[in-house]
Order: C-alpha cells, then structure tokens, then sequence
C-alpha cells in the first residue's frame, strides 16, 4: 500500500479513537448532558434522556395510519419515545396499539368535504368495516429510500388521505396539551434524536411564534417538510388556530387541490405571517442509510453538525438507530452529530465486498449493449464480473463504490450505504481507503459551531 494511503488511514482511525473531542472544545458539554449523573437519569431502566427542564413542556405528536400504524407504530415505543414524557398518536382510526391509544384526527375536517371528497373512501370504509377492510392495502415500511421519492405513493389510498390530516391535529395537539411549549411533530418513518432535541429547542425562545423545520417548495410555498418533522412553539399552534377557524373552508379546498397537508400548514403559517425556520442540517429527509454525507443545503453542510431527525428510516433501521444513540450517549457526554453517525455506525458496516447488498450506486452503467465495443478496455469489460466492475471504479480516481448484477455494473461517485437485498444477485463494494480519505476532508471543514439557531445565528463558521 502507498505510504500517503497508509497515513492516511492512520490519521482516520486517531480521529475515529477520540472524535468526542475533535474540534469542538467551545460548546462540547452542552447544559442538559451536565445532568446526566442526577440519579433520576437513571430511573427508567439505566436509558440516557435528557434531564432538561424543558422536557415536561413538549408534546411529541407521531402521525400514522390504519394501512402502517400496527408494522411501524409499535417500534417507537420501545425506542424513540421512551425518553419522551409528553406524546400522542394521531392516525385515521381511533384504536389501540400495545396499550397506547390512536385518536382519529379526521373528524376535524367538515362533514361537507369528508362527505364529498374522493380521498376519503378509504375513511369510510374504515369506519364502516374497521381493521377488516385493510387486507388489500399495501403498507410501505422498510426500504423506502428518500431517493424513490414520497409522491411515488400518491396513488395509495393512505396516503391520500395522510394530507387531511395536518390541519385539525394542530387543533387535536393543543387541546391534548394547551400549556406546552413546544409541539414537535414526526411521522411512523421518523427517527427523533431527543437528547440532541432538547439542547436545539433550548436555543430558542418559547414565548416567540416559531415554525421550525426542513425546508421544502411547492410552487411558491415554503413549508417545513413532515417527513424529517417540523416544530411549533405555543403562540405559534394558537396562531394558525385562530386563522384557520375564520377560514377552514378556505384551507380545505387548498388542502384539495394540493398534494401534501405539510404544504397546506404552510399557507397557513404564511398567512399569518409566522416564517419557516430552517432546521437543517439538524433535520434530515433522508436515513443513514441513503444520505450523501457530502450534502450541502442553504449553504450548510451535514457532517459536522448535531443531528435531530432522520426520515425515511425502517423500523429495523429505528431499533439500530436507537441502540447506537443509547450507546454513545453512555460513552460520551458530547452532542450526537451526523459524523458520528457516519463514522462510527455506517462506516463499519461497509467492505470491499457484500453480497445482496445494494448500495444504490447510479452514477454511470455499464453493460454489454452500450459499451461492449467501448476502447477503454476496462469499460468494455465492466459488466462481466464484480471483478471487472472494481476495475473500472478503480481506475477512475473520483469512484467511491460500485455495485453489480449478472451483466450490469453501476459506479457512483457520491457515498451511500444502501440496503440489505436478500432475495436479488446484487453485490457492493467500496473503495473503502476512499472513503476514508472523503470522511477525513469532511472532517478538515468543521468548526466550533453546533447549532444552527437564534441563539448561535450570529456566529461566523471557524475553519481548521
């Protein structure tokens, strides 16, 4: 091996070995892991939640429905709801899952447009016929990468009626807890960080109407996107609550003619002039599993931020998730950020080769029809073997990982982890000094900054 990769590899694992210090000696030990060694962080059953005065002030609102709630719903409570005190399940169907009670939230919608609108035939027959209607509905859980894209499903019955939802659950949330101080909303495919959640929210001022979450678009929309979550502070609830009641026809006909309810609460949030605080980084729409860590949004990088949602995430991928959260938090008292997640739970996950595996690598294809008469040898030979498919990635120096099936060779030039396919002849590999060289210059960029908020917004970016 050359000696500029083998130094290389050696400086990863020394920053590996003490990444709870790196860079970040200014804000290191936020306030609420200062409470950890209270004996009451220890009451349920040795778990690691933060001891923030704030916690008993937020409702965690988990949104579902009927076709998933029972696969992805019970998963949540063995996990990211265990350190949270105050929450509540809103689906399509008043039930109960493990003990917990489900509210329907789609009796605040008007009995005019629930009457009327094809969206709710599914509601119908729900009431009608209960969990006995569902056995041809199609629930999507696990492996439903961002990269497929939410609005793929618009045609499942579900999912139509998902968007009727947001809505009358502000409505629901504040009349459940009117005195909280934050509202944070997620969805059965979300993964909550509630440690690092705890230290964000204590950046920003309750008392101020704050829409908080990742930013999306439709048209000229902007709204923070449901599936990473989005948070409402309690001026903020009693805002769109008061608009919204002089208005609800209004607001149902957009909700209509609109694909997503996530949308039609930011019109809502737009009319009443309460802006969308943009949370990424913290944020994500996308799992450890699918996400570039080289993404780059509003001028902020992911890497070497903390981490609050993760979307787009299995119930396999929660109950990893979960045991890895719980685990560094026992191991260190530093925030949880997105290059931990990367370096010490993806990264060991990766080889130079795993079969039935996909790592969604789709830069560039190559197969016999279109390069089998190729003059680069190695392009020509590329779909004949996972042997062949490694030399032609790496032989172009921008290659991070490739994978192949029987007479097809993909190369990507971005990083992904991907996902376990049992059933299918795909085999994965990385360039794994690669990889590690990609982590270390992610790594070269950080600075002392932890949170992009009020309370830190001031702050220029230290460079190392």
């Amino acid at each position: 091996m050359p000696q500029p990769t083998f130094l290389c590899r050696l400086i990863f694992s020394a920053i590996f070995s003490v990444s709870i210090i790196n860079v970040f000696t200014g804000a290191s030990a936020p306030s609420f892991f200062l409470r950890y060694t209270r004996p009451v962080a220890l009451q349920k059953e040795n778990l690691h939640c933060s001891q923030s005065e704030l916690a008993d002030d937020v409702l965690v609102v988990l949104r579902t429905g009927a076709t998933e709630s029972l696969e992805k719903v019970p998963v949540h409570f063995r996990t990211t709801l265990r350190c949270v005190p105050h929450f509540t399940i809103f689906s399509d169907l008043d039930e109960e899952i493990e003990g917990h009670a489900v509210y329907d939230v789609l009796d605040g919608v008007s009995e005019g447009m629930r009457s009327k609108h094809d969206d709710f035939e599914l509601y119908h027959h729900l009431q009608k016929h209960g969990r006995e209607g569902l056995k041809d509905q199609q629930a999507f859980t696990s492996q439903s990468g961002s990269v497929k894209g939410d609005y793929l499903q618009t045609a499942n019955p579900g999912w139509k009626l998902d968007k009727w939802k947001f809505l009358p659950m502000i409505d629901r949330a504040f009349q459940t807890m009117p005195n909280a101080k934050w509202y944070v909303f997620i969805e059965t495919d979300t993964y909550l960080g509630w440690n690092n959640l705890m230290e964000y929210l204590s950046n920003f001022d309750a008392s101020k109407p704050y829409y908080i979450g990742k930013h999306l678009y439709i048209n000229d929309v902007e709204f923070g996107y449901g599936g990473a979550g989005f948070i409402l502070s309690n001026p903020a609830m009693r805002k769109i609550i008061q608009h919204r009641s002089l208005r609800i026809h209004d607001y149902e006909e957009f909700t209509a003619t609109h694909w997503v309810g996530d949308c039609a609460l930011g019109k809502v949030l737009e009319d009443v002039k309460v802006p969308l605080y943009r949370a990424f980084p913290h944020f994500q729409s996308d799992s450890p599993a699918t996400l570039d860590p080289t993404t780059i949004k509003i001028d902020r990088d992911a890497w070497c931020y903390p981490v609050v949602t993760y979307h787009h995430v299995s119930p396999a991928e929660i109950e990893d998730l979960w045991r890895f959260e719980q685990d560094w938090f026992k191991r260190h008292n530093v925030l949880l950020r997105h290059r931990d997640i990367f370096m010490e739970h993806v990264r060991p996950q990766i080889g130079a080769s795993i079969a039935n595996w996909d790592n969604m690598s789709s830069d560039m294809e190559y197969n016999a029809h279109d390069n089998g008469t190729s003059g680069d040898e190695a392009e020509r030979n590329a779909w004949k073997s996972f042997h062949h498919c490694h030399a032609v990635c790496e032989i172009k120096k921008n290659c991070i990982q490739f994978s192949y099936e029987p007479g097809s060779c993909s190369i990507s030039f971005a990083f992904r982890l991907g996902y376990a396919k049992p059933k299918e002849r795909i085999q994965s590999g990385w360039m794994t000094d690669r990889v590690d060289e990609l982590f270390l210059q992610l790594e070269r960029k950080c600075g002392v900054r932890d949170w992009f908020s009020p309370q830190e917004g001031t702050i220029v970016q230290q460079r190392r």
